[in-house]
Order: C-alpha cells, then structure tokens, then sequence
C-alpha cells in the first residue's frame, strides 16, 4: 500500500490537475459511470466537531474509496491546525484491498475549488469581469486563486461576516494584479461571478443582490440545515449541481425544494455540461446557479492523481499492508 503523507500534497497537485480530474469525474457521473455512495455526517458530542464519510466508484477510472474527516471548529484556536481535517483511502476495484493512504486536507481545498472552477469554465459569461466572493476563510482564498484563471476579471470584491478577514482574499486579488474592494451585500450586484464559501446556517445573499446574467458557485453548504443564498434565488436561476440527489438533501437545494420554489427535475448535473448533454448557459441574461455539496468522487479523483503522481517522483511510501 502506498502512503503519500499531508507535508507532500503541495508539490505533487496543481490547481491544472484538481481541475482536469474533477471535471472528468463529473462527466462519469452524467453519463453513470461514476456514482457516490451515500453520506454519512454526524455531530458527534465531543468539541462541537461534524465528522463523516464520503465514498464512491468510478467505473470509467477504476476509482475506489472513501474520505474521512470532518470539521474541527476549535482546532485552530486550541490546537494551531486548521479546522478541517480528512484522510482519503482508495482501494484495488479489482481484489478490494487498500492500496493508498493519502492526506486529505489541502486536497479537500483543491478539489472544492476546481468544482467552482469547472461551474465557472462551463457557465459563466465569457465577458466576466468582476468576481465577487461571498467568504474569507482559509478556504477562500484557494477558491479565489482557482477562479481568476477562468476569466479575464479585473476586479474583486468581497464581503464576509467578520469583515477583519477580508485580508485573506485581498492578498490573492493583489497577487493576481486585480483591485479589490469590499462591499455590503448589495454590492454583489456589481459582481458577474459569486462565489460563496462559508459554513453558515442562515442565508447572506438574497435575491436581489444577484444582477441578471451572473453565474453563482455556491460552495459553503454540505450538510442538512446549512444555508448560504436565499431559496428564491434558486427559482430564479437555471441550478446545476455536482450531485443531484445530494444537493437536494444536504446542499443549498434543500431549502427551495421545501419551500416548494423547485423541484428536483429542474435541477441538471454539471456533468451534462460537460459531456454536452446539457447547452448550459442559454442567454447573457440568464442567471446560472452551482449547487456545490462536495462529493466522495471529487475527493477519490484527486487523490488517485495525487498517488500517481508522488509514486512517479519517489515521494510515496510503500508498505505492506
């Protein structure tokens, strides 16, 4: 089995290469070759921490496996590590046994932010040309640097509940040469591309802080209860997800499906997209909404690349197992 520790992840994965193995994982879900197996998240009674699997296979990859971990609220505070912390475990389809131990935690960020990236390749405007960032929180900042290499955006501008955070992402609009600005909500009008990012249960972006023809990746909501836009919002725009049945459940679709404002057949995977199944955007006014929940086979895609890679360089560690 091989082991490919946390400290190795930043020289082995590109953001080139969590985009290429995410979009072809999504485009194996559309076409059922890939699918997820169910999620479990639970809060477990013990530092306020959410922990759970995801998992799933990929015929077309030959993919196996799961992702565990979860979210530490109090780890940065207490401990010095950040908050959220996976392992992702891949299998031989073939015989079932463990072949790969890999670290999780930057691949977790790298492979959330390739999903808004491949939302934005595939349905944002082509004239785009201020990103706006909903979130400034560790995971921001990967989400921003990600999406300004998808359209020639000259500015940035940013809102987060704490606005003393709001540095995290100015420092990555700074190093792309691109201004920033920080705004009220209703300063998102001016945006053509949103991407949200928080862990919040109460929505921040109405209806009306949206502009027609903006494309939205709403990347914060993962687990039931959680909510980051407000549900009409969703009714106004043509919703794609990574996962259908998980975006309805644990993603941002929960709260418009039971409010009765969509139904699950008015929500396509971005996977048709990008198999061509689906034309995607269909005006520059239509707004476009990515329902990102995170699924197991984003996490095994990454990780099987990251494995290949670090096997190549003489980095992983082989043990038997």
């Amino acid at each position: 089995m091989w082991i490919v520790p946390e400290r190795e992840i930043a020289s082995l994965m590109t953001r080139e290469a969590a985009f290429v193995a995410v979009e072809k994982v999504f485009a194996a879900m559309a076409t059922k070759d890939a699918y997820n197996f169910p999620v479990v998240r639970e809060a477990i009674g013990h530092v306020d921490a959410l922990y759970g699997f995801k998992g799933g296979f990929d015929r077309s990859g030959l993919t196996l496996g799961l992702k565990a971990g979860g979210y530490w609220p109090l780890n940065l505070q207490t401990k010095g590590i950040i908050n959220h912390q996976s392992t992702v475990l891949l299998f031989d389809p073939d015989t079932g046994r463990a072949i790969a131990l890999v670290g999780g935690n930057l691949l977790t960020a790298l492979r959330t932010a390739a999903a808004s990236s491949v939302s934005i390749a595939h349905l944002a405007r082509k004239d785009a040309k201020v990103m706006g960032m909903i979130g400034a929180g560790h995971q921001a900042a990967y989400q921003l640097r990600a999406a300004l290499e998808h359209r020639e955006f000259e500015k940035v501008i940013g809102w987060n509940y704490h606005p003393d955070m709001l540095p995290n992402i100015e420092k990555v609009a700074d190093e792309a040469g691109i201004p920033f600005e920080a705004v009220d909500l209703p300063g998102m009008r001016e945006a053509d591309v949103i991407i949200s990012i928080t862990s919040a249960f109460n929505a921040s972006l109405m209806a009306d802080h949206v502009s027609p023809g903006t494309h939205l990746a709403c990347m914060g909501t993962d687990t039931k209860g959680k909510q980051e836009v407000q549900p009409e919002l969703l009714a106004k725009a043509t919703v794609f997800a990574d996962e259908v049945a998980q975006s309805v459940s644990i993603g941002e679709a929960q709260h418009a499906v039971a409010d009765g404002l969509i139904a699950e057949n008015n929500i396509s995977e971005i996977g048709s997209v990008i198999n061509g199944t689906h034309p995607g955007r269909t005006s520059e006014n239509e707004i476009t909404l990515f329902d990102g929940t995170g699924v197991g086979l984003q996490d095994l895609a990454v990780a099987a690349a990251v494995v290949d890679l670090a096997v190549k360089q003489g980095v992983a560690i082989e043990v038997d197992f």
